[in-house]
Formats: structure tokens, C-alpha cells, sequence
């Protein structure tokens, strides 16, 4: 039996040694916590596609020769029938002069031959004249009146010539820089001068795999509608690189009649209002089509995601500040959240800043804020609690 004194010495020891590890635990580190939001949600599937013109030109001219004159100014708007080029005239002013004066031969010839005919279709009636040589004028009008349509369609052809030396825009748009300088040789049909392109509106094309080809495609005929047809001009959104700039909202109007047989993907494309012009042919954007009916989803910011190994986790807190690690599966991203498919009720507080003060057996000092119905993509929800945000 251990003497009273040094029994008395370990009791003080044991208490001093508790004392100390209670003074020296950490204060519970300060998280900011909220509800999940709670909505009606419509999912939508994003594919990565390309904006294109709805129409384009190449600028040729029709008829050879000399560049003359250049009236538009490099990547300027254009109207539809603006004068854009003009061709040394000089060459078909000469041709047309030519056909108009083989035009008036022609009607000379004609109305001799017209006079002759009548005269001796008139003696021949008499017997003065034999039914060979009326013969022989009839011919000889004919010949006369089918000249005369010929030097017509030279003269036509010399004015059409001679319109096709000003060169116009054939549809309005933006026309790009001049590809050839005033003084070098046009070949008809084959120099290309410049180009145009429409902007308003505007064409987006993008790939879609087989499997959500199926599930449009049964949407647009629930519609009254089929795909190839744009599904009944089903609303989607386009987002591009600038960040700055609002979805943009458009429809689906096309599909292609046929599965590519190498990548197993349809080519659908979706038309979108252009009136500031800030969609250009050649960028890249993200579309986001509708892929589901509406249905309640529970959302959270990806801030308050975490990873523990292989699965994706968020952190529920009861009112004691004890934490509860929980594994979710992860959906799309909608109005700023991210969809949790599964792993939580709606019900739970869960940390939406402060993960990382976060340690398996730690008690937390919880905030709790609200978090809005749609967060901006560019702020997290909780960033205006500044004790919350992660170092």
C-alpha cells in the first residue's frame, strides 16, 4: 500500500497533466455553414461546338480582265447589291459597240428581205414570178429574221458583259480584306476577289453521341416534331470564351439525316439571333441543351465539395459544432450550384467555406449564412463572410 503522501503527489500530477492538455486543445476553427438550395431544376447536357455563318461567298467576278477599281473598305459591313469591284470596261464597251452595229446590218438585211418577199409573193399571184423564186425570198426572210435574233442575243450578251464588269455584294454581311490589288489580271470564274459572311443570325454546329441522339430525338416526337426538324425549336443557351458576356439564347433547327458510321455522333445545329454582332464564324462556345423534365434537385456550391480518396464528400455540422463527413454523387452544374445526385436529403447544415480548417475529430465554430436560389458563376455564395474563406 502506497504511503498517503505520495498517493496525494500522483493525484495532483494526474490533475495538473489534465489541466495542461485542456489548455493546450485547439479552439474550434470558425467554418461558414448554410442549407443546400432546394428547386425545381431542369437538366441540360453541354457540348462544345462552333459558330458558323448561315451564309458565305466567295467573291469571283464573271467576266476577264484588268482590276480597275476598288469601292468597299477591308472588313467594313456590307448591303446586298453595294458596288464592291469594277473591271476595265473599256474592252466590252467595244464589243457591245460591235454587236449594236452588227444589230443594225441584221435589221437592214431584214427589212430587204421582208420587201422582196412581199413583192414577189405579190406577182406571183399574177404568175409573173415562178413559186421557186418565192420560195427562195421566203428563205431568204427567214434567214434574215433569225440574223436579226442573233445579233440580238450578241447585244444581250455584251450588256450582261458589261454589267458583270461591276462587281456587287451578292448578300449582306462582313466582306473580309480585298485578296487581289487594283491593276492585276481577273480570270473569270476562278480569281477569288474577297469574301462575305452573314452574322445575323447565326449558325452553331455541334456533335452529339447516340445515346442522348435517342433521348432527343423521343423528346421531339413526344413534341410533334422530329429532330431533323430542330425538335420543335427546342430552347438552348450558348456560352463563349468572355466571360463577361450573358448566355446567349437560341434554337435548334436542324439535324443531319444520318449517325456518322466513325464517330458514332449526329451533327446538330442550333440558330441564334445576332443583332450586336459579337458572334463571329469560327468560335468556339458551349451549348447547353435541355435534357430532362423538371424535378426537385438539391444543390450545393463546389466550394463545399470535398475529396476523400476516390469519392466526393461534403461535410454536414450539428448544432454542437461535431462534423459528419457524407459521400455524394455529383451532377451537372446549375444556376452557380453543382447537382448532388445522391448521399443527401436537403435537410442537412453543411460547410460551404472552411474545408480546409476541416480534421477528422475537430469541433467547428459554425456561421451560418443563407445561400441564394442562383449564384453567380464568377463569386462563390459565401465569399462576402470573409472569416469563411479559405487560406
Amino acid at each position: 500500500m502506497l504511503p498517503r503522501a505520495i498517493l496525494f503527489s500522483c493525484v495532483i500530477t494526474v490533475f495538473s497533466g489534465a489541466q495542461a492538455l485542456a489548455q493546450s486543445a485547439p479552439p474550434a476553427a470558425p467554418v461558414t455553414v448554410a442549407k443546400p438550395v432546394v428547386r425545381e431544376v431542369i437538366d441540360s447536357d453541354e457540348f462544345i461546338g462552333r459558330f458558323q455563318a448561315v451564309d458565305e461567298v466567295s467573291v469571283r467576278s464573271r467576266v476577264g480582265g484588268y482590276l480597275q477599281e476598288v469601292h468597299f473598305k477591308d472588313g467594313t459591313m456590307v448591303k446586298q447589291g453595294d458596288l464592291l469591284f469594277v473591271i476595265d470596261q473599256r474592252p466590252f464597251i467595244t464589243t457591245l459597240n460591235e454587236a449594236t452595229a452588227s444589230l443594225e446590218v441584221a435589221k437592214s438585211s431584214l427589212t430587204l428581205a421582208d420587201a422582196q418577199f412581199k413583192r414577189t409573193e405579190s406577182l406571183s399571184t399574177t404568175g409573173s414570178q415562178s413559186a421557186s423564186n418565192l420560195d427562195d425570198r421566203r428563205r431568204d426572210l427567214i434567214s434574215a429574221q433569225a440574223n436579226v435574233r442573233g445579233a440580238e442575243a450578241a447585244v444581250d450578251r455584251a450588256n450582261l458583259d458589261m454589267d458583270f464588269t461591276k462587281i456587287t455584294a451578292p448578300l449582306s454581311g462582313r466582306i473580309d480584306r480585298r485578296l487581289i490589288s487594283v491593276g492585276n489580271l481577273v480570270q473569270a470564274d476562278q480569281t477569288i476577289l474577297t469574301t462575305i459572311v452573314s452574322l445575323d443570325p447565326i449558325d452553331f454546329y455541334f456533335d452529339v453521341d447516340e445515346r442522348r441522339l435517342l433521348s432527343y430525338a423521343d423528346e421531339a416526337r413526344k413534341n410533334g416534331s422530329v429532330l431533323q426538324q430542330g425538335g420543335g425549336g427546342l430552347n438552348v443557351t450558348v456560352t463563349i470564351a468572355d466571360s463577361r458576356q450573358q448566355p446567349f439564347k437560341g434554337k435548334l433547327d436542324f439535324a443531319e439525316n444520318r449517325v456518322d458510321n466513325a464517330t458514332g455522333t449526329i451533327r446538330v445545329r442550333a440558330t441564334f439571333p445576332n443583332p450586336k454582332l459579337i458572334l463571329q464564324p469560327g468560335l468556339f462556345g458551349r451549348i447547353q441543351v435541355q435534357g430532362s423534365n423538371s424535378y426537385k434537385a438539391i444543390l450545393v456550391p463546389d466550394e463545399a465539395i470535398g475529396s476523400d480518396q476516390n469519392q466526393r464528400v461534403v461535410y454536414a455540422v450539428d448544432t454542437a459544432g461535431n462534423i459528419t463527413p457524407k459521400s455524394v454523387r455529383l451532377g451537372p452544374k446549375l444556376y452557380g450550384y453543382r447537382v448532388i445526385r445522391d448521399g443527401m436529403t436537403g435537410d442537412e447544415t453543411i460547410i460551404v467555406n472552411g474545408l480546409m480548417r476541416v480534421r477528422p475529430g475537430v469541433k467547428v465554430a459554425p456561421q451560418l449564412i443563407e445561400l441564394p436560389q442562383e449564384a453567380s458563376n464568377d463569386e462563390p455564395p459565401a465569399q462576402a463572410d470573409a472569416q469563411g474563406t479559405d487560406q
